[in-house]
Order: C-alpha cells, then sequence, then structure tokens
C-alpha cells in the first residue's frame, strides 16, 4: 500500500519552509518517529548537513527526528530500515545522478511501494514519475539513466508556470516544452502547480491542494483537472 505525497514545491511565496503542506505531512507521517530525509538534490550553496538540519527545525515541531542519509556508511540499509523518508528539491539532474550511481534509485522505489510513507518536494517530486525528463532544471551533471521510481505512470512538471498573456518574452513557455517532448514520447504529464501535490494511497493516485493541474497527452489538447481527481490516464 503505497503512502506517498509528491508537492510542487516545499514552500509558498512568503511562507515558512512546508508550512502549506504541514497538516498533510502531519497524515502522512503519523506514528513515525523518525525520517530518512535524502539531501542529494543541493549542488551547492548549502551543505547536506544544512539542508538537513533546516528540514530538522520543521519535523522538530511535529516530533519526528531526521537523520540524513549522507551520514549513513550504508544508504541502502538506512533505507531498508527507514520508518519514512523525505526528499527535498533542489536539481533533480543531480539527485538522480547521487541515486543511480550509488544504486538507491531501485531501493528508494521498494522501500516506498512496500508502503513506508514518503514525501518528495519538488526534485524529490520529479523522481516519483516514469523518468524525469520533464524537470525544468539545467542538465549541471549527467546521470546515468534518465528513469526514476515510477510510482505513478506519467511524469511530473514540477513548478508548473501558465503562459503570461501580457508577457513579451518570446522564448518557449512550459506548454511549448511539455509538447516538444510528447513529438518524440508517448508518456503523459502532468503540470503541478506551486501549492498542489499528488496524492498515492495503494492504486488510488489524486490530484490535491490549491490548484488545478494541466494534463498533457501525446497528440491531444492538454485539459485541466481538480483538487481531487481521481488520476485515471496511464502509460498509451
Amino acid at each position: 500500500m503505497k503512502n506517498v505525497i509528491l508537492a510542487s514545491t516545499s514552500s509558498l511565496f512568503g511562507e515558512a519552509y512546508l508550512a502549506y503542506l504541514k497538516s498533510e505531512v502531519e497524515t502522512l507521517f503519523q506514528g513515525v518517529s523518525e525520517l530518512i530525509f535524502v539531501p542529494y538534490a543541493r549542488p551547492g550553496g548549502i551543505s547536506h548537513d544544512e539542508y538537513t538540519e533546516k528540514v530538522a527545525g520543521f519535523f522538530e515541531a511535529i516530533g519526528i527526528r531526521v537523520k540524513g542519509l549522507h551520514d549513513f556508511e550504508a544508504p541502502a540499509e538506512a533505507l531498508r530500515n527507514a520508518e519514512a523518508v523525505f526528499t527535498g528539491g533542489g536539481n533533480t539532474f543531480l539527485l538522480v545522478k547521487q541515486l543511480h550511481e550509488q544504486d538507491l534509485m531501485d531501493v528508494l522505489k521498494q522501500v516506498v511501494s512496500q508502503g513506508r510513507p514518503y514525501l518528495g518536494t519538488s526534485a524529490g517530486s520529479n523522481i516519483g514519475g516514469v523518468n524525469m525528463q520533464n524537470t525544468n532544471d539545467m542538465p549541471i551533471v549527467y546521470p546515468p539513466a534518465f528513469s526514476t521510481m515510477g510510482l505513478i505512470p506519467f511524469n511530473l512538471n514540477a513548478h508548473y508556470l501558465d503562459p503570461d498573456p501580457n508577457s513579451k518574452h518570446n522564448g518557449e513557455t512550459r506548454e511549448t516544452r511539455i509538447k516538444e517532448f510528447h513529438v518524440l514520447n508517448q508518456i503523459p504529464v502532468l503540470g503541478l502547480r506551486e501549492g498542489s501535490w499528488i496524492r498515492i494511497k495503494g492504486d488510488l493516485i489524486t490530484t490535491e491542494g490549491q490548484f488545478s493541474s494541466r494534463v498533457f497527452l501525446p497528440g491531444q489538447q492538454p485539459y485541466e483537472i481538480e483538487p481531487g481527481t481521481v488520476c485515471e490516464f496511464s502509460l498509451i
């Protein structure tokens, strides 16, 4: 029975870290006394220790201890023994590279698929999809593979932004980029706006949060689904 939240972001503008998700996180991690935090998405400016301390500050307030995965000599074993796991945001290319090179992607998938509660935000949510090819991040490193956990039968575009009709910017929009992806790929994509998340309970996958989400299917016009909608689209 999978028990998962894949959130578009960790923080909303002007709010404290994970504040908008607090009640959801408390429900997700009910009964958990300690979780493992995966800090590998951070490319610099903040160390793994500092990132873990930031996360620990939030979870301390709800009675949960946090240990960073980077502190374990045997990270695969640590994941297998974890009560719960949280993977934070940053750069998805870096996160995926680290997980594949340490042979942790499949371990993490197995642990979460077996029912250990999992929270992902931003990059940590992107790895819940079939692959990471719809991330907005720059390829600052080259991962051995783009494949991720496949907890959902589609990909996420976290931090999805709608085109600004008043903008004079002449570059590609998020919608354009996703449609380009579908010229060569058949995987559905969900544009997940900030303040929204995916909730997985067993085999049930729903959209939740403050805003509608945008569904992109190859060869079709994108459409909106409201919070609480069951994600019935699947691999084509």
